[in-house]
């Protein structure tokens, strides 16, 4: 069985196709983004299809990130909002999950559920219970 990239389970993901379509952005341009720290590393998520690998990212996320860089980038220098961007997103709270296959991070406004599970069944949501250790280490 693959081991697939993480996923909230009502997270919408959209393929890099449909998103340089819908923004009419070349993919050079979604990669210099990515470069600059504009569009996070672990929102490139790559997912085996029928046709072989592809990337997709979580929608939301994603298009309101392009969204704001193109409505920023006639304004503001790309490495002045990476400058921006990166420092609200270190403030931001991190879940990581470091695994055998590489580590991931979420941010906590992110995460949905976590759940744990054995054969095929949840054995317990520990949703709360990383939330109140958040909240712990906030006072």
């Amino acid at each position: 069985m693959q081991q697939q990239a993480i996923q909230p389970a009502d997270q919408q993901l959209i393929s890099k196709k449909s998103l340089l379509a819908k923004y009419g952005i070349s993919y050079g341009a979604l990669y210099r983004w990515k470069r600059k720290g504009l569009i996070p590393e672990e929102w490139f998520i790559k997912k085996s299809t029928s046709t072989g690998q592809e990337t997709f990212f979580p929608e939301q996320l994603v298009c309101q990130r392009i969204e704001l860089i193109l409505s920023m980038k006639e304004d503001v220098l790309l490495d002045e909002l990476a400058k921006q961007l990166a420092g609200r997103e270190r403030a931001q709270e991190l879940l990581l999950l470091d695994t055998a296959f590489g580590e991931r991070s979420f941010h906590l406004e992110e995460i949905r559920r976590v759940r744990l599970m054995k054969d095929g069944r949840e054995i317990e949501d520990i949703t709360k219970d990383i939330i109140k250790i958040f909240k712990k280490e906030r006072h």
